[in-house]
């Protein structure tokens, strides 16, 4: 978990950089500031310029790790939220472990009371959507469309451009808050206290 705060923090703050930049790095600018996400309130956000730490296909990388953690971290932070509330799938998640018995704990403990095997299955299963996503098509630091969602796929090929662009920073918008929610949990749940709007609720 502190692996993947740490992938958050350095794919957000990498996503864009100001406007004005030196004259060897113009044309990254440019680029830049066509990418999605590059919305209000705060646009052209890189306190650190990071996005100009390296080439173009520098900037394709960092623009991934973003768009793949903003993924992630909406994922977690509904999962972490449905877990919480008490929600669950009926039934065994193994011969000895029910989903219910998992609801009735804290998120941070019902991971480490799932089974061994099972972890290695979800790890196994975002390897594997990992190496799809790397190894499909022209890869997006050579000119190629950035990560698509493996599962399930969906088919965003109807969709025109202008509205796509609009979802896709919406996506990236929302992942970025995502990040700060999941790593606000995940704060408040090893140190008590960290974050003061979270303090006395029994989701920690």
């Amino acid at each position: 978990m502190k692996v993947l705060s740490l992938l958050a923090l350095v794919g957000s703050a990498a996503a864009f950089a100001p406007a004005a930049q030196q004259a060897s790095s113009t044309q990254l600018a440019g680029s830049l500031d066509e990418m999605a996400g590059n919305t209000a309130p705060i646009k052209a956000f890189d306190p650190l310029s990071l996005a100009t730490v390296g080439s173009d296909e520098t900037l394709a990388w960092f623009r991934a790790a973003e768009l793949k953690n903003a993924r992630v971290a909406m994922l977690a932070t509904t999962g972490y939220i449905v877990q919480a509330a008490g929600f669950h799938f009926p039934g065994m998640l193994s011969k000895d472990v029910s989903f219910e018995s998992l609801s009735g704990m804290k998120p941070f403990d019902a991971w480490d009371a799932v089974p061994d095997g099972g972890k290695q299955q979800i790890i196994g299963l975002i390897f594997l959507a990992e190496i799809i996503s790397e190894s499909s098509g022209t890869h997006y630091t050579k000119g190629g469309d950035t990560p698509t969602i493996i599962f399930p796929p969906i088919d965003f090929s109807k969709v025109d451009d202008a509205t796509l662009a609009v979802k896709r920073s919406r996506e990236l918008n929302n992942g970025r808050l995502a990040m700060i929610a999941i790593m606000s949990f995940v704060a408040a749940a090893n140190v008590p206290g960290s974050v003061p709007a979270l303090t006395g609720s029994p989701m920690f």
